[in-house]
């Protein structure tokens, strides 16, 4: 073989050899002109799609990195969009979130954060009035979620047959959180919360017993969620939806998550909860630096308005107590 002409005879001179190949091209690829869909499911790895009609499985393009995707987000899809047995699409793209709901592992501070639901417009969070027994400081804990998720909160009281709700109500009235009193048995509610549900992504929350499922299958009899009973032992109910699924419902979507039985939030400041709160935060701007606007903070202007502003004085008192849930490390549910 000829040698190559370098213009030396220099031994000392290594000639490298011609690329065979081209370079690649770092040029990003245009996406944006490919169909999007709405993830209503993950499992093990196979992303469940609805584009349009057509339900789509697919998987993450390896472009996507470490990016996760959740149930509620937009995605772009290219490949084989037929949405046959056994064909794959490929997820491409992931639409920026309008709204993100997530909880920390644990409320030590650094605990990793994990992203439940994309794009929801309201939480609605399930409570029984008995069996299990309401727990106020897990509604508490998941307001908290909503309102610095920028999501609007939706209380639902379940099993309104057993008792009265009045008392759970009572405590959450000064927030002015919207509620619905709800019976499967007496059929109590549902049609409001049908009604309030219609044309929304909404996420169902609530720990382990308290009637998701149940409430679930009312609104949509095909969706057939497996129902739980109440340990009567311990008062908890048993985990039977294992996975978040979302299902369409009146030009909306009603997404399903697992029974919780925590809520951690390390990753929300307590700037961000009082941020949920203009007309409070307003008062604030005359505190102390540094004021953690508990009730034993000095000085602190939110406790002035017991004099000039009694009425308000309530809604500050519910401010305190998400406050002081949010504040609170490793506290039990």
């Amino acid at each position: 073989m000829a040698r190559r002409d370098i213009g030396t005879d220099d031994p000392r001179v290594r000639v490298r050899p011609a690329r065979s190949k081209p370079r690649r091209s770092k040029k990003q690829v245009d996406y944006s002109a490919s169909p999007t869909g709405f993830v209503f499911a993950i499992d093990r790895g196979r992303i469940h799609v609805q584009m349009g009609k057509t339900k789509l499985v697919g998987v993450k393009a390896r472009a996507l990195g470490r990016r996760g995707i959740i149930v509620g987000d937009q995605v772009r899809v290219t490949g084989d969009l037929s949405g046959n047995s056994g064909s794959l699409a490929r997820i491409v793209e992931v639409l920026p979130r309008k709204t993100e709901l997530t909880r920390s592992a644990e409320d030590s501070p650094g605990a990793k954060e994990k992203p439940m639901v994309a794009n929801a417009d309201q939480m609605a969070i399930c409570t029984a009035c008995a069996d299990p027994a309401p727990r106020p400081g897990m509604i508490d804990r998941l307001l908290v979620a909503a309102y610095c998720a920028g999501i609007e909160p939706l209380l639902l009281v379940t099993k309104s047959d057993l008792t009265s709700p009045e008392p759970l109500l009572e405590l959450f009235r000064p927030l002015q959180v919207r509620s619905v009193i709800t019976s499967i048995e007496t059929g109590e509610g549902i049609a409001e919360v049908a009604g309030l549900l219609a044309g929304k992504v909404s996420v169902l929350v609530g720990h382990s017993g308290v009637g998701k499922s149940s409430l679930m299958n009312e609104l949509i009899p095909q969706a057939e969620r497996n129902i739980g009973r109440v340990n009567q032992v311990t008062g908890r109910g048993r985990h039977t939806s294992t996975s978040v699924m979302a299902l369409p419902f009146r030009e909306g979507w009603l997404i399903d998550t697992p029974g919780i039985r925590s809520f951690g939030l390390a990753h929300i400041g307590e700037h961000d909860l009082l941020a949920a709160f203009p007309d409070l935060a307003e008062v604030t701007t005359d505190c102390p630096k540094l004021c953690s606007h508990l009730a034993s903070s000095p000085g602190c202007q939110l406790s002035a308005l017991e004099d000039s502003n009694p009425a308000q004085l309530r809604r500050v008192e519910s401010f305190r107590r998400l406050l002081a849930s949010q504040q609170s490390q490793n506290s039990p549910m």
